[in-house]
């Protein structure tokens, strides 16, 4: 069956009614948490510590959960492409039984294990007995995140970005309002931050859950498709597995450079998170129309679709980098009174402001790989970009007391080398392999 010319139409009206969405989707969650950080940077040092302590760890379940969106956008997109769309709609079903599987594992994990981990990551045993009581409660909300993650991975993939919007943005919203009420008039300071992670991830995996039941004609696991997931998500298993030793490896060694550094870390490191997921909203839109244009055996629409949005990336990193770079007296003072905190803050700042216009290329071009499954090139990337570039500047920065410059001096180096790789192999027009499978 041939697919609707819509479905790989490369227009950029199409792209922006795809990612304009996707963006609001994917700027939801890291403004939640942009809130949450400015909430509890006005409890004191302790509590900011500690939420940048217990944030990097939950940063473990936001990846599963990316992980498992793209790996379904992709497989969902070139099934829809190929004109299927119930196959499409089974990805996101076995998907949702992964997300619940893996979302209980790791409620059952952290509880053991918060303690020890919160002490390994904070030189600061007031911080790090904080961040070990947000994190057994804020887990609670992983089964939720990850079922989010699903269903926005099989709406993308058969290119519905809108009822995403409305679920993630409405289970946010009640969640900004519930934080500063909880943490302040309701006086459960730290506490009130988790019960509101928890009450949207909660929610938010509900309307998913709700969506797929209502679509589906079978809702019963099918190890085989699993298994099929699970062996695409591999390389981007073990791709994110690189990004997490890095984030943990960042944070933990800014941590030894006292209170201050890691508080002025959690804030910019949130910030970059912010920027990136909402430069990847053309890149969701690409992940789509890539996957479709594939799996409809057009190769030259995919390749129209990737140059268009590598453009598009990199005119958005740098806007984004000059409304960074004139708020850098100002954006800083937002989370925190602390002038200690800001004063390293001011020390990142240059390196976050730089990094912003290959950020926006490497995410497009993520989008692109992704949609085409090619996650084995994507897996070796960022191998390497990590062994070579992040973790040994980041350890050398420990080892000379060089300080936060240091620590983002390898996020530089992290991000430049996938750059050159990812524009190289975009060129080669290798990725471009057409199917409904891959």
């Amino acid at each position: 069956m041939s697919p609707p010319a819509e479905q790989t139409n490369a227009s950029a009206r199409r792209i922006a009614q795809l990612a304009l969405p996707a963006l609001v989707v994917l700027a939801a969650e890291p403004l939640y948490v942009l809130v949450d950080t400015a909430v509890v940077g006005h409890l004191g040092r302790v509590p900011l510590a500690a939420v940048a302590v217990g944030g990097t760890v939950m940063s473990v379940a936001v990846w599963f959960g990316t992980l498992m969106a793209y790996g379904t956008t992709g497989r969902a997109a070139r099934r829809f492409g190929a004109g299927d769309r119930s196959a499409a709609v089974a990805e996101g079903v076995q998907a949702s039984w992964l997300a619940l599987a893996t979302g209980a594992l790791l409620v059952v994990v952290v509880q053991m294990v918060a303690g020890p981990l919160a002490r390994a990551l904070a030189s600061d045993p007031a911080a790090a007995d904080a961040a070990a009581g947000w994190l057994r409660i804020a887990v609670l909300g992983a089964p939720g995140l990850l079922l989010a993650a699903a269903g926005n991975g099989w709406m993308r993939g058969v290119q519905d970005t809108r009822r995403p919007l409305w679920y993630i943005l409405g289970a946010n919203v009640l969640s900004a309002i519930l934080c500063p009420l909880l943490v302040y008039p309701g006086g459960l300071g730290l506490t009130g931050s988790a019960i509101a992670n928890v009450t949207a991830q909660t929610v938010a995996g509900g309307l998913f859950l709700a969506a797929v039941v209502r679509e589906s004609p079978s809702l019963r696991p099918v190890p085989t498709l699993i298994v099929n997931q699970l062996v695409l998500g591999r390389d981007l298993l073990i791709r994110g597995g690189a990004f997490q030793v890095c984030w943990l490896s960042a944070t933990a060694v800014a941590a030894r450079f006292g209170v201050a550094a890691v508080g002025a870390h959690q804030i910019a490191l949130q910030l970059w998170f912010f920027a990136a997921l909402a430069l990847d909203a053309v890149a969701i839109a690409a992940q789509s129309l890539v996957g479709a244009a594939l799996g409809a055996s057009d190769a030259d629409v995919a390749r129209v679709v990737a140059r268009r949005v590598t453009l598009a990336g990199g005119v958005a990193g740098v806007g984004f980098a000059v409304l960074a770079a004139a708020g850098a007296g100002v954006i800083p003072s937002l989370f925190t009174g602390d002038q200690a905190v800001r004063d390293q803050a001011a020390i990142v700042w240059p390196w976050f402001v730089g990094l912003l216009p290959f950020a926006g290329v490497v995410y497009a071009l993520d989008g692109v790989l992704i949609g085409a499954g090619d996650v084995a090139f994507m897996r070796n990337i960022t191998i390497v970009a990590a062994l070579a570039g992040f973790l040994p500047a980041i350890w050398l920065a420990y080892a000379l007391d060089l300080g936060l410059g240091g620590v983002w001096a390898g996020l530089g180096l992290f991000t430049l080398v996938r750059f050159v790789g990812m524009v190289q192999r975009w060129r080669s027009a290798r990725w471009a392999v057409v199917g409904a499978t891959r």
